[in-house]
C-alpha cells in the first residue's frame, strides 16, 4: 500500500496526465452538453411520438398478436357455424309528384311537376314503415309458415311475430343521383326471399294509391261540412253589423283604407276630421321632438372649448390660428429676450386679447345654440298640448265605434274563412281527379343462386382489424396502468432529474463483472458514458465526493459505484471507494474476513487514522475502504461527527471519493451520507421501481440537503422495452483514454450471510497490491 502522505502527490501528478489525455482525446460534444444541461438535453433527445408509439407496440407485440389470433379464430369459427343467407333485390321508381291546374274557360288542363325535395325521402320512409311490413306478412300468410314463425299462440300473435321478422330482414336504399329505390330482403330460403321482395314493391304501390284516394275523400267530406257552417256564420255576422250601424247612425264612406280597417280593430276610416288631424299632429310632434333633441345635444356639446360647433366656426379657427402663430413667435423670442422686455410684454398682451376674443366667440356660439334649443322645446310643448286636446275628441268617436269594429272584424274573419275553404274544396276536387300513379316497378326480384352471407374473406379481415384494435387498446391500457420507471425518458418526465446514463442488461449466460472486464462491451461503454456525465455534473467539474445509492436493494448500486470509481481511476486520478453499506457489505479483500479492526465501522468507533483502513488495489489509482465488521447501529455511526471528519480528510488526500451507500427507503443511512457529500447519484432498475417509490426516495435525499446530480437507469432491456429499433444514451462511444486494463483484481460471487442461504448476492473481492 502507498504511504499515506504520498497519495495526494500521486493524485496531483495524475491530474496533469488526465488533462493531457483529455486534450488529445476530447469528449464528444453532444455527451458534454448532455452532462452540462441535464434536463434540457434529455428534452431535446427524447424520441418522437411516432417512435414512442412504435415502442409501446413493440413491447406488447406478443399480447397484440395473441389478441389477433383469438379474434381471427373466433371469426373463422363463427363463419363456419353461420347459417347461409340469401338476398333478393327488387327496384322501383318514385316519380316526381304532379298537380293539375284548372285554367279558365276555353283553355285545356295543364299538368306541372311539384319540386319537393322531401318527397323522395318521405316515400322511402313510408316504404320502411312497420305498417307495410304487417301488410306484406298478412297478404302472404307468413304467420302460418312454420319455417319462419313457430306455430305457437294465436293467429294475431303469429302475425305480429311474422311482421317483426319481415321488418328486421328488410332494407331500403336509394341509388345515388336518381329516383330509383332498391328493395332488399334477406332469408334462408332463396325463393321466399324473392317473393317477399316483390310483395313489398306491389303492396307499396297499392298502399300509396289507397292512401291518396282515402286522403282526398276524407278532405272533401270535411270541407263540405265546414263550408256549410261557415256560410251560415258569415250571413249572421253581416246581418248583425248592418243592424248595429243603423241603430248608431254610423255611415262608413268608401276609401282605399276602408277594406282593412275593420280587420285591424280601428275606427272606420273617413268618419271624422279629427283622425287625420291627430295623425298629422303626431307626425309634427315627433319631428319637433327630434329637433329639440338635436338642438339640446348641440347645446350640451358646445360647453367645451373644443366642441364640434367651435371647430366648425371659421372666426374661432382664425383667432386660434393667429394666437398659435403669436404664441410660437413669443416662444421663439424667449430664447433671445427676457419676459420683461417691452416687445415681449406687448406680444403677451396681444395673445391675451386674442384669448378674450376666442372666449367671446365661443360664448356667442353657445348663446345661439341655447336659443335654438329653447325655441325647439317651446314648439314641442305647443304641439304636445294640441295633440292632447285632439286625443280626447278621437277617443269619444272610438268609444261609439268599438262595437261596430268588433262586428266588422267578425264579418271579415268569416268571409276570409269561407273563401279559403271554398278555394281548398276546389283544389281537392281537382286533385281527386288525377289518377296517375307516380310509383312503378323497374326490376322484379329473382331467386338468388348463391348465398351472400357469410363471407369468409370479409369476416377474416374484420376479425383481423378488430383484433388489432383490441390488442392495441389493451397494450396502451397496460402501458398506462404500469407506472414503473422503465424508460430513459421516464427519468426526466416523471422524476424530473437528469439522466446520467443507461446500463443495458447483460446477455444471458454472462455476468456484469465479466462485461466490466471487457472495455468493448456495451456495459463498459455505458459506464464510460456515465463517468463522462459525472465529470461535467457540477460547475467545478467532477464532484470531490460522490454518493451512489438506490431506492431499494438489488438494483445494481454497488456495481455502478465500482464501475464509476474504476473508470475515474483509469484516468490516473486517485479515487477512494468507500463501502458505507455496513448492513450488507459488498467490497471485501482476500483474507480480510477475520480482520475485525479494519474498515469504515472500525474507523468510526476507533481512534485510528484514515490511511490505516484504506486498502490499495492492483490499479495504483484506486483505493478501497471496506465496510468492516457489521455494527449493530450503522445509522448512528454515520450520523456522528467522525464520519464528516473522515470525508473531509478523504477529499483532501484523494482526487475523488466514491461512496457506496445502502438503499434509501426504509433506512436512514443514505440521506445522512447525502447531506455530507458534494453530489449524489441515484441508481434505478428499469421496470422494477414504481414512480411513487422513486419520488419518495428522491424526496428523502433532498430533504436532508443532498444534491442529486442525476439518475442511472440499470438493467435496461432495449428489446423488451420497445427500443429494439435503436436507442442510445452514450454507450457505444469509444473513448481512447479509457483503454486501460483491469490488472489483477478478482471478482467473486458468494453468499453474503450464512443464515440467508436462499438469497445469493454479489461480492466484489479485491486482491491487495501489497
Amino acid at each position: 500500500m502507498n504511504v499515506p502522505g504520498s497519495i495526494g502527490a500521486v493524485g496531483r501528478s495524475d491530474e496533469t496526465e488526465y488533462q493531457r489525455a483529455a486534450e488529445v482525446r476530447p469528449v464528444p460534444d453532444h455527451v458534454s452538453r448532455h452532462a452540462l444541461h441535464g434536463l434540457e438535453e434529455i428534452e431535446q433527445s427524447k424520441p418522437s411520438a411516432v417512435l414512442d408509439m412504435l415502442r409501446v407496440l413493440f413491447r406488447w407485440r406478443w399480447l397484440i398478436l395473441a389478441v389477433v389470433v383469438v379474434a381471427m379464430t373466433a371469426g373463422f369459427v363463427m363463419t363456419l357455424l353461420a347459417t347461409p343467407m340469401y338476398r333478393a333485390s327488387a327496384s322501383i321508381e318514385i316519380g316526381t309528384p304532379q298537380a293539375e291546374i284548372v285554367p279558365g274557360k276555353g283553355e285545356s288542363d295543364v299538368q306541372i311537376a311539384i319540386r319537393d325535395p322531401a318527397y323522395l325521402n318521405t316515400q322511402i320512409g313510408l316504404l320502411r314503415s312497420k305498417a307495410l311490413a304487417e301488410r306484406v306478412a298478412k297478404q302472404m300468410n307468413l304467420a302460418n309458415d312454420p319455417t319462419l314463425v313457430q306455430q305457437v299462440g294465436s293467429l294475431a300473435q303469429r302475425e305480429k311475430i311474422a311482421s317483426l321478422v319481415v321488418f328486421g330482414r328488410f332494407s331500403v336504399a336509394s341509388q345515388l343521383g336518381s329516383r330509383i329505390v332498391d328493395i332488399d330482403f334477406v332469408d334462408t330460403n332463396p325463393a321466399r326471399a324473392a317473393r317477399i321482395a316483390n310483395a313489398f314493391a306491389d303492396n307499396f304501390i297499392a298502399s300509396n294509391l289507397e292512401r291518396k284516394y282515402n286522403t282526398t275523400a276524407y278532405a272533401r267530406q270535411f270541407l263540405q261540412a265546414r263550408l256549410a257552417s261557415t256560410k251560415k256564420a258569415l250571413e249572421t255576422s253581416e246581418a248583425a253589423l248592418v243592424h248595429y250601424a243603423q241603430q248608431q247612425g254610423i255611415v262608413v264612406m268608401d276609401s282605399p283604407a276602408a277594406t282593412g280597417s275593420g280587420a285591424q280593430g280601428s275606427a272606420p276610416s273617413g268618419t271624422t276630421l279629427d283622425n287625420s288631424s291627430l295623425m298629422s299632429l303626431n307626425a309634427s310632434l315627433a319631428d319637433a321632438e327630434n329637433e329639440r333633441i338635436v338642438a339640446e345635444q348641440r347645446y350640451r356639446q358646445a360647453a367645451g372649448p373644443n366642441s364640434e360647433e367651435a371647430l366648425k366656426d371659421a372666426s374661432v379657427q382664425n383667432l386660434r390660428a393667429e394666437r398659435g402663430r403669436l404664441q410660437a413667435d413669443y416662444n421663439q423670442k424667449l430664447i433671445t429676450y427676457r419676459p420683461e422686455f417691452p416687445a415681449m410684454v406687448q406680444q403677451r398682451a396681444q395673445i391675451a386679447a386674442l384669448d378674450d376674443q376666442i372666449t367671446r366667440a365661443l360664448a356667442n356660439i353657445r348663446d345661439s345654440l341655447r336659443a335654438n334649443y329653447e325655441a325647439a322645446a317651446g314648439r314641442e310643448q305647443s304641439l304636445r298640448a294640441r295633440v292632447g286636446q285632439l286625443r280626447g275628441d278621437v277617443l269619444d268617436v272610438r268609444s261609439r265605434t268599438i262595437q261596430y269594429t268588433i262586428l266588422q272584424r267578425e264579418v271579415d274573419t268569416n268571409r276570409a274563412l269561407y273563401d279559403a275553404l271554398l278555394q281548398r274544396y276546389k283544389e281537392v276536387g281537382v286533385a281527386s281527379g288525377v289518377g296517375a300513379n307516380m310509383i312503378s316497378v323497374v326490376d322484379r326480384a329473382e331467386t338468388p343462386g348463391a348465398p351472400f352471407s357469410p363471407r369468409f374473406l370479409s369476416n377474416m379481415i374484420i376479425a383481423l382489424f378488430a383484433g388489432l384494435a383490441v390488442g392495441i387498446m389493451l397494450a396502451y391500457l397496460l402501458e398506462y396502468i404500469d407506472n414503473t420507471i422503465k424508460l430513459p425518458e421516464d427519468i426526466m418526465q416523471k422524476l424530473r432529474v437528469p439522466l446520467l446514463g443507461v446500463v443495458p442488461t447483460v446477455v444471458k449466460g454472462e455476468e456484469v463483472i465479466d462485461q466490466l472486464g471487457d472495455p468493448n462491451s456495451t456495459t463498459s461503454e455505458a459506464y464510460f458514458s456515465i463517468t463522462t456525465g459525472v465529470q461535467f455534473s457540477t460547475s467545478g467539474g467532477s464532484p470531490r465526493s460522490l454518493l451512489v445509492t438506490s431506492t431499494r436493494a438489488s438494483e445494481g448500486k454497488s456495481t455502478s459505484c465500482y464501475a464509476i470509481a474504476q473508470n475515474f481511476a483509469r484516468l490516473n486520478r486517485s479515487v477512494l471507494l468507500i463501502d458505507a453499506d455496513m448492513r450488507k457489505p459488498t467490497f471485501v479483500f482476500e483474507g480480510m474476513e477475520g480482520e475485525e479492526s479494519a474498515g469504515l465501522s472500525a474507523l468510526l468507533v476507533g481512534d485510528g487514522t484514515l490511511m490505516t483502513h484504506v486498502r490499495s488495489t492492483a490499479n495504483p489509482s484506486l483505493y478501497v475502504m471496506p465496510s468492516g465488521r457489521v455494527p449493530p447501529n450503522p445509522a448512528e455511526l454515520l450520523a456522528s461527527d467522525k464520519m464528516q471528519e473522515i470525508l473531509e480528510e478523504a477529499t483532501e488526500r484523494f482526487d475523488m471519493v466514491v461512496i457506496d451507500a445502502p438503499p434509501v427507503l426504509g433506512l436512514a443511512d443514505a440521506p445522512l451520507l447525502a447531506s455530507m457529500c458534494q453530489a449524489t447519484a441515484v441508481v434505478i432498475q428499469a421496470g422494477a421501481v414504481r414512480r411513487p417509490v422513486a419520488e419518495s426516495a428522491l424526496h428523502r435525499l433532498r430533504s436532508t440537503g443532498g444534491h442529486i446530480i442525476g439518475a442511472i437507469l440499470t438493467k435496461f432491456d432495449r428489446k423488451t422495452s420497445g427500443y429494439g429499433y435503436g436507442y442510445g444514451y452514450g454507450y457505444g462511444y469509444g473513448y481512447g483514454y479509457y483503454g486501460y486494463g483491469y490488472g489483477d483484481q478478482q471478482f467473486k460471487y458468494g453468499s453474503s450471510d450464512a443464515k440467508s442461504k436462499k438469497r445469493t448476492e454479489r461480492k466484489i473481492t479485491f486482491s491487495s497490491s501489497e
